[in-house]
């Protein structure tokens, strides 16, 4: 077991901390810091990028060959509110002042903050794989930004971000949030290279954010898992959905996909509302016409061929529900885009 202290006054003088204590070598890249870990403590990689107004984002992914627990200071230069989410394998969390850890499961969100002067525990687990996401918001920065409106969160969330002399401490622990998983999944897809990877990777970092937000105020909502399913239900429906998005020109029925993932209609359909707010039909529908629009954006199809080849039978039909939903129909859609090219 290792125990880390870290004093940072920065984000950058976190990582630079916790170098020194489990060794490997930083890179940087367009302000991109990745420090690269191949030694007796651990295996992986751990990505900082620290944006605008107060905003960085943290991103675990390593296995710890030893249990690690970091024992962050909590200080009036740097003391975040953090944002957690494991989309691989489990972590524990704690105040210093409390003796109880409690484990954050994988798709679970946590978001916490200190007092100044104050410690939080997060522990790793040893010899187990971890993708962890972590945005941290240095609020009197964030503050500053125009576009930020504290006023409109619930009342808890806006005490916390108006909180910029760290008087409190806070801690929310998350439901299950898969919807979360497919928006970091997209995150790490991001192929694009300098400045317009950084600007990629923020809009997806305030995009999970909003997501925090919402799932907490759902939380104080009393809007909890579906009383009829239980995680690993929810899991299986989660399966479904990314097996239509890998192939959605496959003949789909309710039933046929009832008998291959061992659930009842009534399940899935209900696992679909809650995911993704949409009936499976619609979610069939959903994926098919956003795979439409990038083939008529990246390939030289003729909109015949798309329509065919995303599992549609009528050019006709396709032509009323892409307009309906984009408000443009593929044929103006497509000239849009070669009057830009």
């Amino acid at each position: 077991m290792i125990h880390i202290e870290i004093i940072a006054d920065s984000p950058k003088d976190f990582i630079e901390q916790l170098q020194d204590a489990i060794g490997g070598e930083t890179t940087e890249r367009w302000s991109e810091f990745v420090l690269k870990i191949n030694n007796e403590n651990g295996i992986g990689t751990i990505r900082f990028i620290p944006f605008d107004w107060g905003v960085n984002l943290l991103d675990f992914d390593i296995k710890f060959h030893k249990e690690i627990t970091l024992h962050i200071k909590a200080n009036n230069e740097f003391n975040p509110i953090r944002f957690i989410y494991p989309t691989v394998g489990n972590i524990k969390h704690k105040f210093g002042i409390h003796e109880k850890e409690k484990e954050v499961n994988q798709f679970q969100s946590l978001i916490f903050t200190n007092k100044t002067d104050g410690f939080n525990d997060i522990i790793f687990p040893k010899n187990e794989k971890l993708e962890i996401n972590v945005i941290e918001i240095v609020r009197k920065q964030f503050l500053k930004k125009r576009t930020t409106n504290v006023s409109t969160l619930n009342k808890k969330l806006y005490e916390v971000f108006v909180d910029t002399d760290h008087d409190n401490r806070f801690a929310n622990y998350g439901i299950m949030n898969l919807k979360m998983a497919d928006l970091i999944i997209k995150l790490h897809k991001i192929k694009a290279k300098g400045m317009l990877r950084i600007l990629k990777i923020e809009a997806k970092i305030y995009e999970i954010l909003s997501m925090h937000i919402q799932q907490h105020n759902r939380l104080l909502e009393g809007d909890n898992l579906p009383e009829s399913m239980n995680k690993s239900e929810l899991k299986i429906v989660r399966k479904v959905a990314n097996a239509i998005l890998k192939t959605p020109a496959k003949e789909y029925s309710l039933d046929q996909l009832s008998f291959k993932s061992g659930l009842t209609q009534a399940k899935l359909q209900e696992g679909f509302k809650f995911l993704y707010n949409r009936t499976v039909t619609e979610y069939i529908r959903h994926v098919r016409l956003e795979s439409a629009r990038d083939m008529l954006k990246n390939t030289d199809l003729n909109i015949s061929q798309i329509v065919y080849s995303i599992g549609f039978s009528s050019r006709s039909y396709f032509s009323k529900i892409f307009k309906e939903k984009y408000n443009i129909t593929p044929n103006q859609f497509k000239k849009k885009l070669r009057k830009v090219a």
